[in-house]
């Protein structure tokens, strides 16, 4: 298998396996995790480009007023769908977030259109409406307003699309992204501990080994997805991506035992179908386009 494959293979089964380790910190906040993870990556990352001698750019990035404009605002989405997610899996609602990765492809084809003016192609309109149709089936048949779903759909795309046309590599990127989120993150954790609150003054060994472990959680699969993606086709990389969510779609099912309905099942299948259309209009297109 090509190592653009594993790689890319590897992020996502890592990114699918994700709440397994959030459930691990599930009695600490949220927001608590989130400062760690933010803070231990910062550690993490720069560390990384310190080995690899790749810290000529930091100077120009903290320099460049443009930059950090688009970088603050991909920081702020980037905490906001840690921090959701974090939430909706230690609350039991893995599911809920598994749909919000399901819908997040379809987001950003509507992403496209609004922002990008790209001019989708008839079927990929027909995969948007139909997975609107398993949304509002959600809303109106299973009685439920999809919440979690769609603001981890709407700010991961928001925060892709400022990724998609940023200056900064992948590792670079995360590094300014936690760079800005530091002081707020290691403020924070300064004052919980302070308070004799927070997990490095509250919690067990496991916990505090846990929470130091947030980093390389966070920026290893990252790394691999840079890594694969340079080598991967996009019509791979888009099929791949179904991985992460399948997983975390059983995990809450089989691992968690959250429920599933009749009738919530029917919204995730109208979903899947959308998914499946999109992706095999995306494999035609790019076919037609190799000749």
């Amino acid at each position: 298998m090509p190592q653009g494959l594993i790689a890319a293979a590897l992020a996502y089964i890592l990114w699918g396996l994700f709440p397994l380790y959030i459930k691990q910190v599930a009695h600490v906040s949220a927001a608590e995790v989130v400062a760690h993870r933010s803070a231990w990556s910062l550690v993490f990352v720069f560390a990384l480009l310190a080995w690899w001698r790749r810290t000529a750019w930091l100077k120009a990035a903290l320099t460049d007023r443009h930059v950090l404009k688009v970088f603050a605002l991909s920081a702020f989405l980037l905490a906001m769908n840690w921090g959701l997610y974090v939430w909706a899996v230690s609350a039991g609602r893995i599911l809920d977030a598994s749909l919000g990765y399901f819908i997040n492809p379809l987001v950003n084809v509507l992403l496209g259109v609004l922002v990008l003016h790209e001019r989708p192609r008839p079927r990929q309109w027909a995969a948007v409406a139909i997975a609107a149709a398993g949304v509002l089936w959600l809303i109106v048949g299973a009685g439920e307003w999809p919440w979690v779903a769609l603001v981890l759909a709407g700010t991961f795309g928001l925060y892709g699309l400022m990724r998609k046309t940023a200056p900064l590599g992948a590792a670079e990127g995360l590094a300014l992204e936690t760079l800005m989120q530091g002081p707020l993150a290691l403020g924070l954790i300064a004052w919980w501990t302070w308070q004799g609150s927070g997990g490095l003054a509250g919690h067990d060994t496991p916990t505090l080994a846990w929470l130091l472990l947030a980093g390389p959680f966070t920026a290893i699969p990252l790394l691999l997805f840079a890594a694969g993606a340079r080598q991967l086709k996009l019509a791979t990389l888009g099929l791949l991506q179904y991985l992460g969510p399948t997983l975390q779609f059983l995990i809450g099912v089989f691992v968690y035992g959250e429920p599933f309905s009749a009738e919530r099942a029917t919204g995730f299948v109208l979903i899947w179908l959308a998914l499946a259309l999109y992706s095999a209009e995306s494999i035609r297109a790019w076919r037609q386009q190799q000749g």
